[in-house]
């Protein structure tokens, strides 16, 4: 394919126009104005070259790179109360912790449900007040609190509910809790719409009259704020003066891993929890991570993406395939061997899942596959099957999202025609808004969600209805999403010059995630040597420099789509490779390999 060369459009980087993936390539930092700032980084601030280059491609200004580099709570955390609603909910809570007053936690089934729960019941319990969590049946119950369970937790004797990752647009079960006679908080981040529940206090950095700027945050992020609020609360009253504060910075493990599992921007006060919750997660004390990290055969210290890629699948695994309580139990238990027990169920649902889910997804491919072929511009994809379980449904839909660079939805389809669905979405195009717009226009039951990833239930017979409205909503963000689409290079290195002391360099700039994307390095003119398949679907490849020095490189769930037939069709030939560079540790020695992200046949 000739280079594209458009007015205004940069040349793309190693004149790669069209790789195996079908993007162009583009240097990140290619801006000059952006190579002055990472020259002044380097310069003035006495930075290496690349990690300047990294920082600048990812926002920060050289007055800005020593504070994102260390980020530290204390300078990042702002006043709680800035927060709509902070002060009711902690004049609430304080009220329960000084009668001892029985609380209920009802959290949602996935990471960021389980870890706000555990993180709020585990602070309370330290104070010796009575705690019930209720995380809902998948099945059963569906997403959000409900008038069944709700009437259930009042009737074990509970005065005040907290709904934590849940709970924004639950007006009949709140409404049903106040008429039960429920004090309701909810602590939460998902869109909100106009019209809120009522309730003792709704904080929500997402809603509408909420401008504290807070709104990347998660579920287990506003929960944190919150306990902030009431120790200061409660340290004002006198509360610790014959007693012990628990450490509020014991619990940043928690929300470590739910910031990363839920993939919110790892941006601002997020960067703060993540660094810190890492630091406090490596020392092992709490039993049910310890063990989680022991059941997915982690020996090293865990690092940002294994909280994505090992803990919270297994996590979730109990909330769509088995007993969703599961993930909240594992988390607040003291008990090594209760710890062990549940890690190990967990690591056992999330085969199960694994197994389940590779069915299903080549199903959905195989159907994408087809409807593109007839309509290669269409903007969303829309699969169901009456097949299919309702808790692999956002999995599904993340896989035709990754597959074919669109939002996706999967559906659930019940005997009786109604469906339940998951979507994924690609930056640029707000799922979750589309979501709302669908409920306000009659075409969906319920849902919601954020601008990456929504939920929603349909009426029986809804799914093509659905399907056209978000393909108007979406048709221009995803047109343009595309359009922009390219492979950001941050810079390249060869085989020989990829080591462990470079993976530790660009590792400063980390955590990377949502909003703060991991480094792309380019390996210029790698003889292909060696390609195969190893795993599920995925390709292992042996990448030699043209001064004989080699890498090891491995492309992720790609053996059935077009990276994995350039890979393993290319052995042999020279190409330009794409990838993340990580550490592969084995018998004590480091070595740096590459995750393949993309390939292009040198010119």
């Amino acid at each position: 394919m000739p280079l594209d060369l458009s007015p205004g459009l940069p040349r793309p980087f190693l004149d790669v126009a069209a790789s195996a993936l079908g993007r162009p390539w583009r240097e990140r930092c290619g801006d000059p104005g952006q190579q002055a700032l990472a020259a002044t980084m380097t310069q003035g601030y006495g930075l290496p070259d690349l990690l300047a280059r990294v920082l600048v491609g990812r926002g920060v200004r050289p007055t800005e790179a020593e504070a994102y580099l260390n980020p530290r709570l204390r300078d990042l955390m702002p006043d709680p109360a800035i927060l709509v609603d902070m002060e009711a909910a902690v004049d609430r809570l304080a009220r329960a912790v000084r009668a001892r007053e029985a609380v209920a936690i009802f959290g949602d089934y996935d990471v960021d449900g389980a870890s706000s729960a555990a993180l709020l019941a585990s602070y309370l319990r330290a104070l010796d007040v009575p705690v019930r969590i209720h995380i809902p049946d998948r099945i059963t119950e569906g997403y959000g609190p409900n008038v069944g369970a709700v009437t259930a937790l009042r009737e074990e004797g509970a005065g005040l509910l907290v709904c934590v990752d849940c709970g924004t647009a639950g007006h009949e079960p709140l409404a049903a809790a106040a008429t039960l006679g429920l004090d309701v908080i909810v602590l939460d981040h998902h869109g909100a719409p106009e019209e809120l529940p009522t309730t003792r206090a709704l904080v929500n950095p997402n809603r509408l009259d909420d401008l504290s700027g807070l709104g990347h945050l998660c579920a287990a992020g506003v929960v944190f704020m919150t306990l902030v609020a009431l120790a200061r609360r409660l340290r004002g009253e006198g509360a610790f003066a014959a007693r012990n504060e628990p450490r509020l910075t014991d619990f940043l493990d928690l929300v470590a891993l739910a910031t990363v599992a839920d993939v919110v921007p790892l941006v601002g006060l997020n960067r703060a929890f993540v660094v810190q919750g890492l630091a406090v997660m490596r020392g092992r004390g709490r039993p049910g991570l310890a063990a989680l990290l022991d059941a997915a055969g982690l020996a090293e210290p865990p690092e940002a993406w294994h909280l994505g890629f090992l803990l919270g699948p297994r996590i979730n695994a109990g909330g769509r395939i088995g007993d969703s309580g599961l993930g909240a139990r594992l988390l607040t238990t003291a008990d090594a061997a209760e710890a062990r027990r549940i890690a190990e169920e967990l690591d056992r649902l999330n085969r199960e899942r694994q197994a389940i889910e590779a069915l299903a997804v080549a199903e959905a491919e195989a159907e994408m596959d087809g409807r593109l072929a007839r309509d290669p511009e269409r903007p969303v994809l829309v699969a169901a099957s009456p097949e299919w379980h309702p808790g692999i449904v956002g999995l599904i839909a993340a896989r035709l999202k990754e597959r074919f660079g669109r939002p996706a939805f999967a559906f659930a389809v019940k005997p009786d025609g109604s469906a339940v669905g998951s979507g994924r979405s690609v930056a640029g195009a707000d799922l979750g808004g589309a979501v709302r717009a669908a409920v306000e226009a009659g075409l969906a039951l319920k849902g919601g969600g954020h601008a990456m990833a929504a939920g929603v239930t349909l009426a029986p017979g809804a799914i093509a209805a659905f399907e056209d409205g978000l393909t108007r909503d979406l048709a221009d963000p995803v047109g343009r999403a595309r359009a922009a689409d390219a492979l950001l290079i941050d810079g390249t290195v060869s085989a020989g010059g990829a080591t462990a002391e470079l993976v530790r360099l660009i590792q400063r700039a980390g955590p990377f995630g949502q909003g703060a994307p991991e480094p792309v390095l380019a390996l210029p003119r790698h003889r292909l040597a060696d390609a195969g398949v190893v795993g599920n679907g995925h390709v292992r490849a042996r990448l030699v420099s043209g001064d004989g020095q080699a890498i090891g490189g491995i492309a992720f769930r790609v053996a059935q789509g077009p990276l994995g037939a350039a890979l393993l069709g290319g052995i042999g030939r020279s190409f330009h490779v794409a990838g993340t560079l990580s550490c592969d540790r084995w018998r004590g020695a480091e070595r740096a390999q590459i995750r393949i992200c993309d390939l292009a046949a040198c010119g």
